[in-house]
Formats: C-alpha cells, sequence, structure tokens
C-alpha cells in the first residue's frame, strides 16, 4: 500500500489544491452537479420504466373492441360466449368503462364497472363509489367529500356515496379512477345492458396470444383486437418519446462537462507550469510529479463523484424528483404524484463513474505530462 500510495505526495497534492481553493472549489461544484444531473436522469428513467413494465404486466392479455369505420363503440356482450368457444381461451369477460367530464374542476375521470360476480367489491359499490387518490383531492375542492352527484344523459342526477379510496401502492393505475357497480355505470353512459365497452380476454398459453388474437379478428372482422406487446409497445413509445428530453438534458449536461474538460487539458496556468517548474528544479521526477497530479485529479473528481450521486439519490428517493418526474407523469390536474420505486442500477454508477472521474484525470495529467517532460529552466523562464 506504501509503495501504491505516496503520501509525501498525497499530502502535496492536498495542500496544492487548497493553496487554489476557490478555483477548485468551483469546479468540484460543477462537476457535482453534472453528476447529479446525469446520475438523477438515469435513476427517474430506471424507475419509471420498471414501474410502467409491472403496470403493463397487470393488463390484459387481449381486448376486443368495437369499430365502425375506425371508430370506437360499444361491443355486444353476447360476443363474449361466441370467443369463448375458440380453443386457448380461459375467460372472455365483457367490461363496461368510460371517461365522465367533471366540468366544474376541468379534468376527466376513468370510471370503472364492477359486475355482480366480483364479490370483494359488490357490498361496497352497491350504491357507493371506491375513488383514486388524486380524484378525492379533486372533488373536495368542488365540495364533494361524502358524495357525489353525476349527471345523466336526460339531464337528472344519480347521487352517490363516496365509501373509500384506493391503496397508495396503486396510484399509478387508480389515480383518476372511479369504481362502481356495472349498473350505475350504464346509467351514467346510458349503455345497455347487451353491451359493454369491450371484452377483456384470458389465454391459457402466453405464447398463443397472437394466435388467438387473429383467431378472434376472423370471428369478428370489424373489431380491433389489442394484445398486451401492443400495449407495452405503445407504452414504450410514450416513454421513448418524453425520455428525448431526459435525452436533451444529458447532452448538455455531458457537452458542459467537455467544455470544462477541454478548457483544462489545453493548458496549464502560468502559475501552475512555473511550480512544476520548480517542482523538477528540486529533484521532482516526471514520475513524482505525474502522480502529484492524478491524486489532485483524482480527490476533486471522485469526491464531486460521490457528492453526486448522493445528491442524486437524495433527490430522486427521498424526495421523489419533483419537477423532473412531471416530464413523464405531466402537469394535470390529476397528475400521479406516485412514489418512485428504488432500483439499484449499477450500471448507471459505472457509466457516469467512467464520464466523469478517469476522464477530469486524464485531462489534469496529460498537460502536466507536457510540461514535465521539458527542460526545468526553460520551463522556469
Amino acid at each position: 500500500m506504501k509503495k501504491m500510495i505516496n503520501f509525501y505526495l498525497l499530502e502535496y497534492a492536498i495542500g496544492s489544491l487548497v493553496r487554489q481553493k476557490s478555483k477548485n472549489i468551483f469546479i468540484t461544484i460543477i462537476l457535482s452537479l453534472l453528476t447529479f444531473l446525469l446520475t438523477a436522469v438515469f435513476f427517474i428513467t430506471s424507475s419509471i420504466r420498471y414501474e410502467l413494465n409491472q403496470t403493463v404486466d397487470a393488463l390484459p392479455e387481449i381486448i376486443v373492441a368495437q369499430t365502425k369505420g375506425g371508430k370506437h363503440y360499444d361491443i355486444d356482450v353476447s360476443k363474449a360466449d361466441s370467443i369463448l368457444s375458440i380453443t386457448g381461451i380461459n375467460s372472455a369477460i365483457p367490461r363496461v368503462w368510460g371517461y365522465y367530464y367533471f366540468k366544474n374542476a376541468g379534468v376527466n375521470f376513468s370510471l370503472v364497472g364492477v359486475g355482480e360476480f366480483e364479490d370483494d367489491y359488490k357490498e361496497i359499490l352497491e350504491n357507493g363509489l371506491l375513488i383514486g387518490r388524486g380524484v378525492r383531492d379533486v372533488l373536495k375542492k368542488s365540495y364533494f367529500k361524502e358524495y357525489f352527484n353525476f349527471i345523466l344523459s336526460d339531464g337528472s342526477l344519480l347521487k352517490l356515496d363516496i365509501k373509500g379510496e384506493f391503496d397508495a401502492d396503486t396510484e399509478l393505475e387508480s389515480n383518476d379512477m372511479i369504481l362502481m357497480s356495472k349498473d350505475n355505470l350504464r346509467k351514467i353512459f346510458d349503455i345497455d345492458e347487451t353491451k359493454a365497452t369491450d371484452i377483456v380476454v384470458s389465454v391459457a398459453n402466453p405464447d398463443e396470444v397472437q394466435t388467438v388474437a387473429s383467431k378472434i379478428q376472423l370471428l369478428f372482422p370489424n373489431t380491433r383486437i389489442i394484445t398486451k406487446n401492443d400495449l407495452k409497445i405503445s407504452y414504450q413509445n410514450i416513454f421513448d418519446y418524453k425520455g428525448g428530453v431526459f435525452l436533451a438534458l444529458f447532452i448538455i449536461s455531458l457537452f458542459t462537462f467537455f467544455i470544462i474538460i477541454y478548457d483544462k487539458a489545453s493548458g496549464l496556468t502560468s502559475e501552475q507550469t512555473r511550480e512544476i517548474g520548480i517542482l523538477k528544479a528540486v529533484g521532482f521526477t516526471i514520475e513524482d510529479i505525474l502522480k502529484e497530479k492524478f491524486y489532485e485529479g483524482i480527490i476533486i473528481s471522485l469526491f464531486a463523484y460521490i457528492i453526486g450521486v448522493i445528491l442524486a439519490f437524495t433527490f430522486v428517493y427521498i424526495f421523489n424528483a419533483p419537477l423532473l418526474q412531471n416530464i413523464f407523469t405531466g402537469y394535470s390536474e390529476l397528475k400521479t404524484s406516485f412514489t418512485l420505486p428504488f432500483i439499484l442500477d449499477i450500471q448507471t454508477l459505472v457509466i457516469v463513474f467512467f464520464l466523469s472521474v478517469p476522464i477530469y484525470i486524464s485531462a489534469t495529467i496529460i498537460p502536466s505530462w507536457r510540461v514535465a517532460t521539458m527542460d526545468a529552466e526553460e520551463v522556469m523562464r
């Protein structure tokens, strides 16, 4: 260890940094902020990608929707029985759901109907609602704390009691959701009992989803078949589009970092050049000078890296990435304010490390090597 680390040179390197503390503190702050921004961006994208994948995994394997001229219409409930006749299908369940516009707040609620066979909710939702936390906050602002009045198609009101709210762990999916009985939902959207919004299909063998989807399409050519994979691709496209904003931040941060590196690597100040000349004159070898500069570089870059990563962890996983998270979740009244799941992304830490520490050390050593190889008398002139 003693041979690997020259503590006398290390002590001199620390003293050299202290002598130019204003400049070095400024560089450390800039490097820390850039490391923080890059790491925070990677942490947020990793967490949201994980959350989206978890959400997609919980979606139905196949959704069958009725279309006419490319426009969505209610589907006949009887088609579920025909779909069940296809080999490999476990279940085909008609769903009743839709978006209800609440004019007072200018937002859309997602209304989902629960059938008579779903025992967990039947008793709760007989004449009531189960709401998401975002819905609760919006309704409270309009003084609907215990009930809500839905306006029906004929202009009359349907009053339903608020029986509870969803758990915070489901907020990514349920933030704007209102759960109620199918009967009440049919009244609100004026949907006949023989109709449904769509039909969700469960397939016994996940490998046969595409085959089953093709069979349903042949059976009902005027329907739109949406598989879980289709939804995953759609979600990924949205994620990639919004991730472009983060990519822009990444490029700007990287560009700023390399401007600092270029400025540092382009040459030393006259004071630093004279210092190297004095060190050569008193007997320091080229190796000693480069080691001392290596210690300077690693102290600043490693300290900035550690501070930046700690700040990124705190910002993303303790304060839940305010402002930056909104790039993905939006700024609407019913935006999802879920907690970002902790994902220890070692790859991110390694990438940011190699984008900062070795590059900064190289930018410190290379100009010093150029000067150190010159004659001491020439350098001190």
